[in-house]
C-alpha cells in the first residue's frame, strides 16, 4: 500500500509538531473504488455499512457485498453505453445502494452528481440538466419527481430505481443487475480525474457545480483523521444523519469511513429526532459523530427524557455554526468528551478545525488549519492581513481537497481565487495564536 493510500497522520504530542512533519503523497493515479472498497473486499466478513430499515430492521452490507453490487451496476452502465467521463445523478437517502452507485461510478470513470432526496422536481432537473447526467439512480419514494421531469432533461436517457415502483420506464436496481458479472476490472483514472459533482447552495444565484478530482478523498482524510482525533481508533463505528448527498455525510463519513475500512450506520430517519438520536448512538454502540449546533441544541433539550449513560462516543465535530460555551460544557458533561469543530466548503471540504488532543480548544473558534493545509486572512487586494483584522478567509492553492472547476462555469471558477489564495466568501479573522474566528 502506497503511503498515499496509508493516509495515516503521525503521532505528534502538539499542533505545531504535527504540522511540521505532515506532508501529502499524491499519487498520479488514483481510483476512490481502490482505496475506500475493493482493497477491503478479500474480508468477506468485513461490515461496510449497518443498514437500519424503517421497520427497525438490520441489514449487513460487507465490503465485499459492496464490490460486488458495484461491479454489477457498472457492468450495467457498460451495457447501457455509458462510458468514462458520462455523469449520473444519484438521488438516494441514507442507505447501502447510495454508497453502491456512488462506487460503481468510480470503478467506471463515470462522475457522479449528488443529488438530495429532499430536492423538488425544479432542483433536479437542474442538476441533472447542468450536469448532462444520462441515467438517474432514485429511490422509490422518488421516482415520481424524476417521472415527471423525464421529458424535460434532454440528456437523460435511463433512470435506475431502487424498490417497487408501478411504471414501466425505470429499471430496477436489483433485478436489472442481479444475472450481470460480479466481475470488472476498474478504469485506472487519473487522481486529477472528476469523480464527483456536489452543487453549492444557491445563496448567491443558481447553484454551481462543484467539480471534485479523484484526489481529493486523500485530502479529506487527512483533515478528518485530524478533526476526529487520530481516526481511527480500533472498533470506531461512525453516524451522522447527514445527507450523503451533502459534502458533510457524503465525505467526512461516507469516504472517510470507508477508506479506513471502517464500519458506517445508515438509517432511514427524515429529518433529525434527537430521541432516535440517542437510540441510535446506543444501539450501534458508535464512536465517531458528526452532529451540528441545531442537532446537539435538539438532544439537550430531550436528554431530560431519554438514557443517556449507554452512548459511547469519543469525538463529535460540528460546523456550519459556532457550538458555543454553554451547548459544549453540556456535550463535555453527557459525552465525556470535548466537541470539535470543524470548517469546509464544498469547494474544499475539512479546511480549518480543532483536536483537543492537540491544542487547547476555544469553543466559538473555527480552531486551526488542518495539516497540510494553508490558511490566512485576505483583504481586497488579495494581500494578507494583520492578526485580529478582518478580511476572506482563504486557503492556498494546491491542496488534494480542492476542487477542479465549477462545470461550465469559468468565470465563475477565476472569481473564486486571488492569486493562490481560494477564496471562501466568509469573513473571519485570526488571532496572534493562530485561531480562526467568524464575523
Amino acid at each position: 500500500m502506497s503511503a498515499a493510500m496509508n493516509g495515516s497522520l503521525p503521532i505528534c504530542s502538539s499542533y505545531e509538531a504535527l504540522c511540521d512533519q505532515f506532508s501529502w503523497s499524491i499519487p498520479e493515479m488514483f481510483n476512490i473504488a481502490d482505496a475506500i472498497c475493493d482493497r477491503w473486499a478479500a474480508d468477506e466478513e468485513r461490515v461496510a455499512i449497518t443498514f437500519e430499515d424503517p421497520d427497525k430492521q438490520i441489514h449487513q452490507f460487507t465490503y465485499r457485498r459492496l464490490q460486488r453490487d458495484a461491479n454489477r451496476l457498472a457492468n450495467l452502465f457498460a451495457s447501457l453505453g455509458l462510458a468514462r467521463g458520462d455523469r449520473v445523478t444519484v438521488c438516494l437517502p441514507q442507505r447501502p445502494e447510495c454508497a453502491i452507485s456512488h462506487i460503481a461510478c468510480f470503478k467506471s470513470g463515470i462522475v457522479s452528481c449528488l443529488a438530495s432526496v429532499l430536492f423538488g422536481e425544479e432542483a433536479l432537473k437542474h442538476r441533472i440538466n447542468g450536469s448532462r447526467s444520462r441515467l438517474c439512480i432514485v429511490d422509490a419514494d422518488n421516482y415520481a419527481k424524476i417521472e415527471g421531469i423525464f421529458d424535460q432533461c434532454p440528456s437523460l436517457e435511463h433512470i435506475v430505481v431502487v424498490g417497487e415502483v408501478d411504471a414501466d420506464l425505470p429499471l430496477g436496481f436489483y433485478a436489472a443487475t442481479r444475472e450481470l458479472s460480479d466481475e470488472w476490472v476498474n478504469v485506472a483514472t487519473r487522481a486529477e480525474e472528476p469523480a464527483w459533482i456536489n452543487y453549492t447552495s444557491g445563496t448567491t444565484g443558481l447553484p454551481k457545480g462543484v467539480v471534485m478530482p479523484h484526489r481529493a478523498v486523500l485530502g479529506n482524510v487527512s483533515a478528518f483523521e485530524y478533526l476526529f482525533d487520530y481516526f481511527p481508533q480500533p472498533g470506531d463505528v461512525l453516524w451522522s444523519q447527514a445527507d450523503w448527498a451533502w459534502v458533510a455525510g457524503f465525505a467526512d463519513i461516507f469516504l472517510v469511513g470507508t477508506f479506513h475500512g471502517c464500519r458506517i450506520v445508515s438509517t432511514s430517519m427524515k429529518g433529525f429526532d434527537p430521541v432516535e438520536g440517542f437510540r441510535i448512538l446506543s444501539d450501534h454502540k458508535v464512536t465517531v459523530s458528526l452532529l451540528t449546533p441545531t442537532m446537539l441544541k435538539l438532544m439537550r433539550e430531550a436528554s431530560a427524557r431519554v438514557e443517556t449513560d449507554k452512548v459511547q462516543l469519543r469525538v463529535v465535530l460540528s460546523g456550519g455554526e459556532a457550538v458555543g460555551a454553554e451547548l459544549a460544557s453540556w456535550a463535555d458533561e453527557h459525552f465525556n468528551l470535548t466537541i470539535n469543530e470543524g470548517f469546509g466548503q464544498s469547494e474544499c471540504n475539512g479546511m480549518i478545525g480543532s483536536n483537543p488532543k492537540l491544542m487547547s480548544v476555544r469553543h466559538g473558534s473555527l480552531g486551526k488549519p488542518t495539516p497540510g493545509a494553508v490558511c490566512a486572512i485576505i483583504d481586497e487586494d488579495g494581500n494578507e492581513v494583520a492578526d485580529g483584522e478582518r478580511g476572506n478567509i482563504a486557503i492556498q492553492r494546491p491542496h488534494p481537497a480542492m476542487f477542479l472547476y465549477y462545470l461550465d462555469d469559468p468565470e465563475a471558477t477565476s472569481a473564486k481565487f486571488s492569486g493562490n489564495w481560494m477564496l471562501t466568501g466568509d469573513i473571519g479573522s485570526r488571532d496572534t495564536e493562530g485561531y480562526f474566528w467568524f464575523h
